[in-house]
């Protein structure tokens, strides 16, 4: 059943995106979850035991993600709501969108790639030249492709519209408390390792569709620079993306204005990756999209 009511919200998705008319006038979900993890963390991030505090948030935003999915999933109306519901909650078009947007600004001048590039990554970004910022859109294209669509789509094939919303909150919470800082060390850590939980299957099957997509059937590179992520996760579709653009990956970067020594994933490939180089990451983006439907729709006709 779950994935008769997928594959519809991936083609969904895959046609319209986030149309800008609808969430200029409405919220949209993943900014409503963001404010709900903005709240827990102005009310419990304070004061003494903040780790046992970070899990108690964890566990309520839980559970009324989790409660909101199954009460829509019970809904009289044949699927219809989950169906707009997990479209809303993927991102492939969007991901595009936005990677290929930085080919596009880059082209255009080094500033206007520096700032595009600034909007879909963590990293300092005003000191980048021309290959570290189509380095910084690729690695977020990887990593992205398994956390805001293959993931999702992996735990609503598991546990439905519950599943998928347990997932997106965790993921959103991850994203805005679960740093190393003083202020998030304690507090965002169940956050951190829940997501990397809930994304250990997924970002290895990212890899795999990335390799698989390209007729790499050889997982040794893959198997040998994935662990050398600062990330038990992202390393692999980076990994993976990496060997079929023949692009060097990760690597030294600025953050907060502090450089990092971070290895490559596949040091054998190119160095200076440019604006087609992006742009066949988004055609990667594509290929893997394509297979995962393929998946989806075998498993829907069973």
């Amino acid at each position: 059943m779950s994935a008769a009511l997928l594959l519809p919200a991936l083609l969904l998705d895959a046609a319209l995106g986030e149309p800008k008319w609808l969430w200029d006038k409405y919220p949209h979900p993943a900014v409503l979850m963001g404010r709900a993890v903005g709240l827990a963390d102005r009310w419990l991030n304070k004061g003494e035991n903040r780790r046992q505090k970070g899990v108690a948030a964890m566990v309520i935003l839980g559970l009324c993600a989790w409660t909101l999915g199954a009460l829509i999933a019970v809904v009289p109306d044949f699927g219809l709501l989950e169906i707009i519901c997990a479209a809303m909650l993927l991102a492939q078009k969007s991901l595009v969108d936005h990677v290929r947007a930085v080919a596009d600004a880059l082209r255009q001048s080094l500033p206007a790639g520096r700032r595009a590039v600034a909007m879909i990554v963590g990293r300092d970004t005003k000191n980048l030249d021309a290959p570290a910022i189509s380095r910084a859109a690729i690695e977020s294209a990887a990593e992205n492709l398994s956390d805001g669509v293959i993931a999702p789509a992996f735990w609503f094939l598991i546990l439905g519209l519950p599943g998928l919303m347990l997932y997106k909150i965790t993921n959103t919470a991850d994203s805005m408390i679960g740093h190393r800082t003083p202020k998030y060390e304690q507090f965002g850590w169940a956050a951190a390792r829940f997501d990397d939980l809930l994304n250990w299957v997924p970002s290895r099957i990212t890899a795999a569709l990335i390799a698989i997509s390209h007729l790499n059937f050889d997982p040794a590179p893959i198997l040998r620079d994935a662990p050398l992520h600062r990330s038990p996760n992202a390393g692999w579709p980076e990994a993976a993306m990496a060997v079929v653009l023949n692009t060097s990956l990760s690597g030294p970067r600025s953050y907060d204005g502090k450089m990092q020594d971070f290895p490559w994933v596949w040091p054998e490939g190119g160095r200076t990756p440019t604006p087609d180089t992006i742009d066949a990451a988004c055609s990667a983006l594509w290929r893997a999209w394509g297979l995962m439907l393929l998946a989806v729709a075998v498993l829907a006709s069973i």
